[in-house]
């Protein structure tokens, strides 16, 4: 049995790529490993939050986890602030940290190139809080995308650097090679991965969308004049994408699917993508709608977090005490 630690911030609502990508490979991973699931609500505050909205989405992904297949009996799902631990070892991993290797971090480049001077030092210190999420289990295995993996670097140099200095306190994770995630691009610019903040609303299919909208997303989603359904990246990326999402569904291959198609043209082609997506959907969107304002749901992260709490402190007490930061 492996210990696995994933978290997703409350920060917008979730896309069919976070859907395919992760959340229902969570589910998959859950039976037969240790399985950490949480709310990074505290990430979230790396850049200016609205409180009613921050607490409205928290609430509102973990229904979206439990929705897409999470089981609370199988699963350990909590959310982040209500235990203490992640902040506590957060900022003794920043006392390890070396600003130099934060500065180097690709996404607080790429966030604190659009804010000028006024940057918050909370992106700067987003890693060592991250590294605290996943060291806190003793964590094995890390499901990330690519744009994670340096994160989940600067997480295991942290760890080595501090079991040199200190002993072994800490499991060094790895990244989940079996993750099997769909990559989802853009409805509208097929060439960038399908993003949550897309200011383009018609790029972006959401969990919650309804099935009209869904429908006109796909309908009006860019492709090309061959009007030849196939799977070709460089080529016809837009086609491609739709492929991929429709083989994520279907669990029929590329070549499947143009076997289907051959004789059919996108009209038929994007219908089917689109009925595709909203069956897929529309149980994920019901067991959500139960849960969201249910006291089910109060239930399993009050648990959740007890559970989350039992297995933290036990290491960050380990850390206190390697440090000397006890008194008796």
């Amino acid at each position: 049995m492996s210990i696995i630690f994933s978290g997703i911030q409350p920060s917008g609502n979730l896309t069919l790529g976070n859907y395919l990508g992760a959340l229902r490979n969570f589910s998959k991973i859950q039976a037969g490993n240790e399985c950490y699931y949480c709310v990074v609500n505290q990430h979230a505050i790396t850049v200016p939050q609205d409180p009613k909205m921050l607490h409205e989405r928290t609430r509102q992904l973990a229904a979206i986890y439990i929705a897409s297949g999470l089981d609370p009996e199988q699963s350990t799902l909590f959310v982040q602030s209500e235990v203490p631990e992640h902040v506590q070892l957060g900022w003794i991993m920043t006392t390890l940290s070396y600003v130099g290797e934060l500065e180097r971090m690709t996404q607080y480049k790429d966030k604190a190139s659009k804010r000028g001077d006024s940057i918050p030092a909370g992106l700067l210190t987003y890693p060592p809080l991250m590294a605290a999420d996943i060291l806190l289990y003793q964590t094995n295995y890390v499901p990330v995308g690519d744009d994670q993996k340096q994160h989940l670097e600067i997480t295991r140099n942290l760890a080595q650097r501090f079991n040199r200095v200190y002993g072994d306190v800490f499991t060094i994770p790895d990244i989940y090679l079996g993750h099997d995630g769909t990559r989802v691009m853009s409805l509208q610019e097929p060439t960038k991965k399908m993003s949550k903040s897309d200011d383009n609303t018609t790029a972006t299919i959401y969990l919650l969308d309804n099935p009209k909208d869904i429908e006109k997303k796909i309908k009006r989603a860019q492709t090309d004049s061959e009007n030849s359904v196939h799977y070709d990246v460089e080529q016809k990326p837009g086609i491609s994408n739709l492929i991929e999402i429709l083989s994520a569904m279907t669990d029929q291959t590329h070549d499947e699917i143009t076997a289907a198609y051959a004789d059919k043209g996108y009209g038929a082609f994007k219908k089917d993508v689109a009925d595709a997506v909203i069956s897929t959907l529309e149980p994920i969107q019901q067991r959500y709608q139960q849960l969201v304002g249910d006291p089910e749901l109060d239930d399993i992260l009050e648990k959740g977090a007890a559970k989350a709490h039992a297995k933290a402190n036990v290491t960050y007490d380990k850390v206190c005490h390697a440090m000397g930061l006890y008194r008796k």
